[in-house]
């Protein structure tokens, strides 16, 4: 029986890779209860790259670390979807938290892509929602990610930021919407755009600029991703 997500939202698509067969077989069965179709379980770089290149799936989440090396062969057969098909949406999933590989899936700039640490697959509602976030183009970093990336920075112009508007940017980083940020800071909707406003003009993002979209552009930046 479908997991219980209220409103009804698109069956997606879905291509898995871990090496890890119990894992993979896992993801596999919580994303088809959720109502949704598993094209391919693949155990390696290789086969994602060919999985994604034969189903075209509307997303791919995959393991940072697989065969044969367990370092980053999911990262880099996910780098190379994308560069064969750009745009290809992936989630990517990690034991631990890794910036670099971060900065590596948004260095193409066009969105779509998700790194998440695998405890957060145990939030099953939180985990689903950003499958449908980035699917849909939208960008999701660990909330992990998100604090090493503004504690790393300093001497820049994030330092004008405020408290509350440092916070309010780590949860635009993690694919928040405004309704959720203004819930989450107990803030207005108005207040939460005057906010971004603020964040945007101060970073020199002008919110109005294509080529600054929200949480890409803000993390293009944090990171120094060329863009």
């Amino acid at each position: 029986m479908p997991i219980d997500q209220g409103p009804v939202r698109k069956r997606l698509r879905i291509v898995v890779a871990d090496d890890s067969v119990l894992l993979r077989e896992g993801l596999i069965r919580l994303l088809e209860e959720d109502g949704h179709e598993v094209l391919a379980g693949v155990g390696d770089g290789p086969r994602l790259v060919d999985a994604i290149r034969t189903h075209r799936p509307d997303i791919s989440v995959a393991d940072i670390r697989m065969p044969p090396t367990h370092t980053d062969e999911g990262l880099r057969a996910a780098i190379t979807a994308r560069r064969e098909m750009p745009g290809t949406p992936v989630l990517v999933l990690s034991q631990y938290v890794e910036v670099l590989y971060a900065a590596e899936l948004l260095d193409d700039g066009s969105g779509a892509v998700g790194y998440l640490l695998k405890d957060r697959v145990t939030d099953v509602a939180d985990f689903l929602d950003t499958l449908h976030l980035v699917a849909g183009g939208g960008v999701v970093l660990d909330p992990q990610v998100v604090a090493q990336l503004l504690a790393r920075r300093s001497g820049d112009p994030l330092d004008a930021l405020t408290v509350r508007e440092r916070e309010l940017l780590g949860l635009m980083a993690e694919g928040r919407s405004n309704t959720d940020i203004a819930r989450r800071l107990v803030l207005s909707s108005s207040a939460v755009e005057k906010h971004i406003g603020n964040v945007f003009a101060k970073l020199g993002l002008p919110p109005d600029d294509a080529r600054h979209r929200r949480v890409l552009a803000v993390l293009a930046y944090l990171q120094n991703v060329p863009r």
